[in-house]
């Protein structure tokens, strides 16, 4: 009959299951063989043909002293089969044994007397390799010691996600002792952890693919009043025959990265607010909203940046930027291009001008940057634009239409040293200008196109306040966890202010 194990669940339930190939009984492949009182073999397993070599047709009926063991040793054995069926008591041990191709093995014996119902005496021997034992019992300890010295936190999980076992760094990260993890679910045990933990743990159940290196963020009765942080990767746990036993977990403690991590990002996101403006400006003929969103995940804050620069004539200059890189590096170099632009802005040049000279203000800050540049000029209802690198601006006329204006790219300000171009367009009172960065539209998993229609869909409406339209583009658009910051001003042109027309920027 194969290994069996009980039914699992309804523990009412009888019956057995087979067990697949593959079981330790397997590995060690274990001899059974049956004496009678007088040591001759009544019964002869396959694994006893395996381990001595010989067949069943062979062995029974034999001597077993005579047929395994050397005249060396056949005394002593002799000896020891004589005690067990005299005694009764078992005895276990490794002694030399021929195999039937002339080599001398040690094997481990297990030896006990048996009776049966006519109360007659039998021996029944198990045995195995000594050296296929030793292995086992080698790897066995090797993964007993590296589970719990280990300084990685490890946990077992059946397919209910109640624990089956954890080691002595899982417990001392949890706070709970290993005794008061077992048959628990793990919500049972870390109720404050964010659900987020189970969700990937039926995934990799579900799926068969390993998560690696979750960042999860919470609390354990460990220390219940302050947030912790761990890498922790999940993976599936099957035997042999490829039956789901349950999820193993793998957690490191990055506590002290986590709040170093935290203490950069507040830094970074106080110079940023630090430099941005604080209030929209008052300007003649025209209405600014804007907003900046930090990224939500670890540091990736610091180079978007927004300005409505106030310049001669009553013209106003809007300005969207976002230097590469991220943490306090890249606010602190979007700080000095804010401050050169606002400066050659109070030269009144044509915004391709400007774009021109922050191109080489940029060269020797060893980074680079996108930018767009716009001018506009309520007297002459008219608004001039250059790009660096920089998504187009979206116009939304009055009347509802919204287009994405088709403008030159040019290239990203930094060295590059490309021409860049200045396109004026008519502005109606009531149009609105967009501009933004590209953490607004752009996502890992969906196409910038796609991206680009929706946030045209959203703005194609005229009903809606400036303000409002800024919180609706960022709360459809941006996603929980983003990598990037985002940049939004919207400007709608107003009545035309009295006074001389201003030349137009060229």
């Amino acid at each position: 009959m194969g290994a069996t194990e009980p039914l699992r669940g309804d523990p009412g339930a009888t019956g057995v299951v087979p067990s697949g190939p593959g079981g330790l009984l397997d590995v060690l492949n274990v001899a059974a063989v049956l004496l009678d009182a007088e040591g001759r073999i009544d019964l002869w397993s396959p694994q006893a043909e395996n381990l001595f070599g010989y067949s069943a047709e062979e062995a029974l009926g034999q001597y077993a002293g005579h047929l395994l063991i050397d005249e060396v040793h056949l005394e002593k054995v002799l000896a020891l089969f004589a005690q067990v069926m005299e005694s009764g008591e078992s005895w276990a041990g490794v002694f030399p044994v021929r195999h039937k191709d002339g080599s001398t093995r040690l094997v481990e014996f297990r030896n006990m007397r048996l009776q049966d119902n006519q109360r007659d005496y039998y021996a029944l021997g198990l045995a195995s390799d000594q050296v296929t034992l030793r292995r086992v019992e080698r790897n066995l300890s090797l993964s007993a010691q590296l589970v719990s010295q280990s300084p990685i936190g490890l946990g077992v999980l059946d397919t209910d996600l109640r624990y089956i076992s954890v080691n002595p760094a899982e417990e001392r990260m949890n706070g709970v002792p290993a005794a008061e993890h077992v048959g628990r679910h793990v919500h049972e045990v870390l109720p404050f952890l964010d659900p987020s933990f189970e969700s990937a743990m039926r995934e990799v159940l579900a799926t068969g693919t390993p998560i690696l290196d979750q960042y999860t963020v919470g609390r354990t009765p460990a220390d219940q009043d302050n947030d912790h942080a761990w890498s922790i990767s999940f993976y599936r746990l099957e035997d042999p025959s490829g039956n789901v036993l349950g999820v193993a977990t793998s957690s490191v403690d990055v506590t002290d990265r986590h709040r170093a991590v935290e203490e950069q990002r507040r830094t970074a996101l106080t110079l940023q607010r630090s430099l941005l403006p604080q209030a929209p400006p008052q300007r003649p003929g025209l209405d600014v909203a804007f907003r900046y969103l930090p990224a939500q995940a670890t540091i990736e804050i610091g180079g978007d940046w927004f300005d409505v620069i106030p310049l001669s004539g009553g013209k106003t200059a809007l300005v969207v930027g976002d230097v590469m890189g991220s943490g306090v590096a890249a606010a602190a170099t979007m700080g000095q291009l804010r401050t050169a632009t606002r400066t050659l802005a109070d030269l009144d040049l044509a915004p391709a001008q400007v774009l021109r000279h922050l191109d080489r203000v940029i060269d020797g800050l060893d980074t680079i940057a996108t930018c767009v540049y716009a001018v506009y000029d309520p007297r002459a209802a008219q608004c001039c634009v250059s790009l660096a690198g920089h998504l187009p601006p979206v116009l939304h006329h009055r009347k509802g239409a919204c287009e994405l204006l088709d403008l030159p790219t040019g290239a990203p300000l930094g060295g590059c040293d490309v021409a860049f171009a200045t396109t004026c367009l008519a502005i109606e009172p009531g149009d609105q200008l967009v501009l933004y960065t590209d953490g607004l539209v752009e996502t890992r998993d969906q196409p910038i196109d796609s991206r680009l229609d929706e946030l045209l869909h959203l703005l194609d409406h005229s009903d809606r306040s400036l303000d409002d339209t800024c919180d609706l583009l960022l709360r459809t658009l941006r996603r929980q966890g983003d990598h990037d910051d985002v940049a939004l001003l919207i400007a709608q042109a107003g009545p035309c202010p009295e006074g001389p027309s201003a030349a137009s920027p060229g």
